[in-house]
């Protein structure tokens, strides 16, 4: 299965380094092995999703294990479906796609910040990386077996385009206590995540599952955590120097998986 065209929608043809549609759009290979569907009138800035320097914080982070337990847990459910194309939304630089790349044999991964995307092609090989919008995906209909969406934006329209009749959508969104010992470091009032509500239309919701477990951070993991979430724009300056002086920051996550199954 290949890509298609994100200006037309014709499916593109792998020629050497490039992808072409029949419409001559052409789409050139990253000597790093990813692709950039993302046209600069779908752009919504210069350089859309996180720079450098959140990524680098992010994949410290990430790597360090403190969300492995959330990878873990997906893993576990994704290995039951029997999936054998997978798209990861809004993969980031590939933490959790690589390890979906050992359970299904083919994996795409999908973001729209090119250097997440150069970051997660140079390490991970397995994974196909495309720098696309998840508001219109480069793919055929009914062409994914299962797609991850852990945190992303997407539409829900191109959710039922893409997964093919009796195929899945995992999705990972916090729990009401998620993060709520660095939430009171910036709020003076902190309010629980509202519970979960959303509707995919097309799809039944098959299971729901909470992971949920404390972490103890250095000044420089909280930090890099803090860097990670939407809340971060409201940290004042003392917020961000007293976490990096913090030796052992207790903070606790809280994490809802939904597995959802596309009507036959």
């Amino acid at each position: 299965m290949s890509y298609s065209c994100p200006l037309c929608h014709a499916p593109l043809t792998r020629r050497e380094n490039s992808y072409i549609c029949p419409q001559r759009h052409q789409f050139d290979l990253a000597k790093e092995g990813y692709v950039n569907l993302l046209p600069v009138q779908h752009k919504r800035s210069r350089d859309p999703g996180d720079n450098a320097e959140m990524m680098s914080a992010r994949r410290a982070f990430l790597d360090a294990g403190h969300y492995q337990p959330l990878r873990d847990a997906i893993c576990q459910q994704l290995a039951q479906t029997g999936a054998t194309q997978l798209l990861d939304i809004g993969c980031g630089e590939g933490y959790y796609t690589h390890a979906f790349a050992a359970i299904v044999p083919q994996t795409w991964g999908l973001d729209v910040s090119k250097a997440a995307i150069r970051a997660g092609a140079k390490r991970y090989p397995q994974v196909n990386f495309c720098v696309a919008s998840s508001q219109r995906l480069p793919f055929d209909d009914n062409s994914m077996d299962a797609v991850v969406r852990i945190y992303a934006p997407c539409n829900p329209q191109e959710l039922a385009r893409v997964v093919r009749p009796g195929g899945w959508v995992f999705t990972a969104t916090p729990g009401p206590r998620h993060l709520m010992e660095l939430k009171g470091l910036i709020y003076d009032e902190v309010h629980l995540h509202a519970p979960h509500s959303e509707q995919l239309d097309g799809f039944t919701l098959q299971q729901h599952q909470q992971v949920a477990y404390p972490m103890t951070l250095s000044g420089q993991e909280a930090v890099a955590l803090l860097q990670m979430t939407p809340f971060a724009w409201r940290a004042r300056p003392e917020v961000w120097e007293k976490l990096q002086q913090q030796t052992g920051f207790h903070c606790q996550t809280d994490f809802s998986i939904h597995v959802w199954q596309r009507g036959a």
